[in-house]
Order: structure tokens, then C-alpha cells, then sequence
């Protein structure tokens, strides 16, 4: 683990290695002349990627500080290069704008840097985006299947209720036919009863 920690803070010692770097261009000791271009597009290339396996490895919040710490560092560090040996670095310029001039080399080979972290957190947020548009799509879906089953059971507990009130309108008519039937016969029989008594009496 601490191995790859320190590997991790190999990148922005390199990207700070890289916009020093770019301070020597168009110096006595690096001459580049027509290539000048092509060697900043290969230091801008590599800041690009030092800032996106920042972000991979440190984090866009973390390694975000990280490199604007690397930024000022590297910007002070040219500052005071320059102002001492203002004769190597363009003796016939002012030193006011030779300050600006590297200054600024150093902050846009930052935003690059940044903008390599910048392109990592877009596929980050974007694969995070769909992952959750799919979760979202699951959940929709679970719900509209809930929502079915519900319906079905809402529909099946009417039925069940539908079917026991009628069962138990069958059964109340059921009892009361049987209550009718048991005082008609209580009737003919308390009738029966006082038709056979009153031929005792007549006998008598």
C-alpha cells in the first residue's frame, strides 16, 4: 500500500518536472527554432496524462489540490529562476513580462493537467449516469410489476370478499328459511296438539 502511494505521488513530481521544463524552451541551452511547437504539444500530451492518472489514482477533490499545489510551486520556482539568471532567459525582454510569459507556460500546461482530470470525471459521472439510468430502469420496473401484483391481489381480495358475502347471503337466507320452516311446523304441530285435545274434550 505504501508502495503505491509513493508511486502515486511520482506523477505530480513528474507534471512538475514537465512544466519546469517548458521554461528552457527557446533558451541557449534548448533551441528548438521550427520545433518549438511540436515539443510544447508533446508536453501538453504529457501533462494531459500525468492529470488523468491524478485523477485516477489520487482522486479529482485530492489530487485537484495536488496539482494546483504543483502549479504554484513550479510557477515560484520559475519566477525566482528567472529573476536571477534574467540574462539566459531572454536578456533583451523585460523581466516583468519574462515573469508573465513563463508564469503563464506553467499555468497552461496545469490546465492541462486539469483538463486530463476534467476527462476522467466526465466518463466517471457519465458510466455513474447510465449505471444509475439502468438501476433507475430496474426500480421502474419492479414497481410496475408491484403495482401489477397489487392490482391482481386488490382484484383477487374483492373476488374472495364478493364470494363471502354471497356465501354468507346464501347462509342468512338459509337460516331463515330454516327458522320458517321450524315455526311453520312448530305451528301445525301446537294447531295438531289443540285439535287432538279438543276431541279428548268432546269424548269426555
Amino acid at each position: 500500500m505504501e508502495q503505491k502511494k509513493i508511486y502515486y505521488y511520482l506523477t505530480p513530481v513528474l507534471l512538475g518536472i514537465l512544466m519546469f521544463a517548458s521554461n528552457f524552451l527557446n533558451t541557449n541551452l534548448f533551441k528548438f527554432g521550427e520545433d518549438s511547437f511540436a515539443v510544447w504539444f508533446v508536453l501538453s500530451v504529457m501533462c494531459f496524462a500525468c492529470g488523468w492518472f491524478i485523477d485516477k489514482t489520487l482522486g479529482w477533490r485530492y489530487g485537484g489540490k495536488v496539482v494546483f499545489s504543483t502549479i504554484i510551486a513550479v510557477a515560484i520556482i520559475s519566477v525566482l529562476m528567472i529573476s536571477f539568471f534574467r540574462d539566459y532567459f531572454a536578456a533583451n525582454e523585460l523581466l516583468s513580462e519574462n515573469l508573465i510569459l513563463y508564469s503563464l507556460r506553467d499555468i497552461t500546461l496545469g490546465a492541462m493537467a486539469f483538463f486530463g482530470m476534467s476527462v476522467v470525471e466526465s466518463f466517471t459521472i457519465q458510466r455513474d449516469f447510465l449505471v444509475m439510468k439502468e438501476k433507475l430502469s430496474y426500480y421502474e420496473n419492479l414497481v410496475k410489476d408491484a403495482k401489477k401484483e397489487a392490482e391482481l391481489e386488490l382484484k383477487e381480495a374483492k373476488v374472495n370478499a364478493k364470494k363471502i358475502l354471497n356465501d354468507a347471503g346464501l347462509e342468512a337466507k338459509n337460516t331463515i328459511l330454516r327458522k320458517e320452516r321450524i315455526e311453520k311446523e312448530l305451528k301445525e304441530f301446537i294447531r295438531a296438539e289443540k285439535e287432538l285435545i279438543k276431541k279428548y274434550e268432546d269424548i269426555d
